[in-house]
């Protein structure tokens, strides 16, 4: 049940399927997704205000708090990529949901970060999990990829295509900021988060929708690297692969878009705001989340904020926001859960989530020893077939008339 806008100030096109026909649909037998496993994973090096300050950028912590509520983010260390983090939070999602990694149908990525301009990462993360019967896709919408990818995953789900899809978010935008900019650097963190979505014949999912307005492109853009401008002396030169923001422009249009997207997808599920138990919002600025919930007429209660631990994680943002607020005891079964996200593009969507999963989830011993025994034989058949193709290739190259070519 998707429903797909264009522009901002265009009319909402309705493709989703009315709220009547839930039931109708349940009679037919088919599938709903439903969220059956949740992880989070955050680099251990904490960068709070101050230490920004000591590294140079010229603010303050009362500066940066003022006008983000940012306390601190965490950053990747030397070596630690977008797969390592989406990994983690990827295994942790199904150990959650005490699914093997072998029935996976799926493993979608969300990231503007990926390892590499190709492979995909989410194909390095299906490699790493063990995921062998998946396949893997990464999805670029920058912040609102993560719920593009759910809208995305359930529809796999919901045409009878996929019972078991892992939606990761994981972004390292560290890596693309100009630290001494303050007006980016004070913004964004590293991290990552995931969701098994599984096929149910109860309603989870209840409706997505999807927005984006591509002249707005230039607002939120890191220039080099793509076709557009290739890597070079020259945009390295000028900076082009650090990312750059027009602040105030987001800043203006952030509430507006995810208001409508909001409204959007409540319509669509045929909820009403006071129906909403919880609201996570993209975390990308303390000021703009409480903005959003005021336009909905939601109570501070019911909007969920931890923008103030984690900065801006772009597409883990959601994902580690709502594993924090079952941490928290603030998602209960048959709660109404709204996931409201902007980004570059310029991007919108918003999804509602009936949650039907009993919490808290307890696996027994021996169920973590199998998924530990299971990633480890994972890793160890990885690392035969990568052998077994360097192998073969060496073969090949002097069995041709025993030379080597």
């Amino acid at each position: 049940m998707v429903e797909i806008e264009g522009r901002i100030d265009s009319k909402w096109i309705h493709s989703a399927d009315p709220p009547q026909l839930i039931k109708e649909r349940q009679i037919d037998g088919k599938s709903f997704a439903r969220v059956a496993g949740w992880g989070m994973y955050v680099p251990s090096r904490v960068v709070s205000n101050d230490q920004l300050v000591q590294l140079g950028v010229d603010t303050s912590d009362e500066w940066i708090r003022e006008r983000t509520g940012i306390k601190q983010r965490h950053l990747v260390s030397q070596g630690e990529a977008t797969s390592d983090l989406a990994v983690k939070a990827g295994q942790r999602a199904l150990d959650v949901a005490n699914v093997r990694s072998r029935d996976i149908d799926l493993i979608i990525v969300a990231t503007c970060t990926p390892d590499h301009l190709l492979p995909s990462t989410a194909s390095i993360v299906q490699d790493r999990l063990g995921a062998v019967h998946a396949g893997a896709l990464d999805v670029n919408a920058a912040c609102s990829g993560f719920v593009y990818s759910i809208a995305l995953a359930t529809g796999q789900i919901e045409s009878g295509r996929a019972s078991n899809v892992l939606v990761i978010g994981a972004d390292v935008l560290s890596a693309y900021i100009d630290w001494p900019e303050r007006s980016t650097s004070v913004l964004f963190g590293d991290g990552a988060g995931a969701l098994l979505l599984q096929s149910s014949d109860e309603p989870g999912v209840l409706s997505a929708t999807l927005g984006s307005d591509g002249s707005g492109a230039g607002l939120l853009i890191i220039p080099g690297g793509g076709t557009r401008l290739p890597p070079n002396g020259h945009t390295l030169g000028n900076g082009d692969h650090h990312l750059k923001m027009n602040g105030r422009q987001i800043f203006r249009g952030a509430t507006q878009m995810m208001e409508r997207a909001a409204g959007a997808a409540l319509r669509s599920s045929g909820l009403k705001p006071e129906d909403i138990e919880l609201l996570i919002p993209h975390q990308a600025n303390q000021r703009i989340i409480e903005a959003v919930g005021r336009k909905l007429d939601l109570n501070p209660e019911q909007v969920f904020m931890n923008v103030d631990k984690y900065g801006n994680t772009v597409a883990a943002s959601i994902p580690i926001a709502l594993c924090e607020a079952i941490e928290q005891g603030r998602v209960k079964p048959e709660d109404h859960i709204m996931l409201v996200s902007f980004g570059a593009g310029l991007s919108w969507a918003a999804t509602v989530i009936r949650w039907g999963t009993p919490l808290p989830v307890h696996r027994p011993f021996y169920v973590r020893f199998k998924q530990r025994l299971g990633r480890r034989f994972s890793a160890i058949r990885s690392i035969w077939r990568r052998w077994r193709r360097r192998l073969r290739g060496i073969v090949e190259r002097f069995s041709s008339n025993g030379s080597a070519l």
